[in-house]
């Protein structure tokens, strides 16, 4: 069994440095939620040092509410807002040689397109057309998962939440509900490890809800990040489960 680990960094919460030797693969604020291009070449030549994955997390231009609030904007113009913070990153990697190898959106962008089709179309209509064709890291389960995996378009991975309670319909709860957020350390490993060996999670209601684990997402910018990262490497290697990148 192997599993990739992804975290969001470059977003200025001060942890990349000790938690880059802890992930696989890295998702790059690029400047619209979060970062700007100084922070984006320090983060790239970060991963590069450890030999992780780069990836771009565009998000919606809200640095206000942290890409977090959800906005109206057509599917097309999302998709060429997404393309555009791609291509920045991508700019800004190549100037050293690296390649951008996945996309990830960020907070009520990531979570909207995990359900509205029609917004799921414009993002993926617009990442055809990017340089490289990154892979996609999206939502277990959702509607951008199940259209990319249809279409064809571009390659990708489905991920699930270390950190994040599940309902039903094995959606993530939204953050604003009690409950939404796994503070015990635990019952996070638990979750992973249940996912990552037989693709279940418990939800909300009781139940579970099947999901593939092709990727763990840590958040960065929690107090104890770090720790955490450490001790889910720790726990996962004890169980035999290999993390590595899910481009290798």
């Amino acid at each position: 069994m192997k599993v990739d680990l992804n975290c969001d960094l470059g977003e200025g919460a001060g942890q990349d440095a000790e938690l880059m030797p802890l992930i696989t693969s890295a998702n790059i604020a690029c400047g619209a939620h979060a970062g700007d291009p100084a922070t984006m070449r320090e983060t790239v030549a970060l991963a590069r040092a450890y030999g992780v994955a780069i990836g771009a997390h565009p998000g919606f231009p809200d640095r206000e509410h942290f890409g977090r609030r959800e906005q109206v904007m057509a599917p097309g113009a999302a998709g060429e807002w997404v393309a555009d913070q791609i291509r920045m990153l991508q700019g800004i990697a190549g100037e050293t040689g690296t390649i951008v190898t996945h996309v990830k959106l960020h907070g009520a962008l990531y979570n909207m397109a995990a359900r509205d089709r029609a917004l799921a179309e414009g993002i993926l209509a617009a990442l055809a057309g990017v340089p490289g064709r990154p892979t996609l890291v999206a939502l277990s389960g959702s509607v951008l998962e199940r259209l990319a995996r249809e279409g064809g378009v571009v390659p990708v991975v489905a991920e699930v939440f270390a950190d994040r309670t599940y309902r039903p319909d094995g959606s993530l709860t939204p953050r604003a509900q009690p409950g939404a957020v796994i503070t015990d350390e635990a019952q996070a490993v638990a979750q992973v490890r249940r996912l990552v060996r037989d693709g279940l999670v418990g939800t909300t209601d009781g139940g579970t809800v099947a999901l593939r684990a092709e990727t763990i997402c840590l958040h960065g910018d929690g107090l104890r990040a770090v720790a955490f990262a450490r001790r889910l490497r720790n726990e996962l290697a004890a169980t035999g489960i290999v993390v590595r990148a899910f481009r290798a």
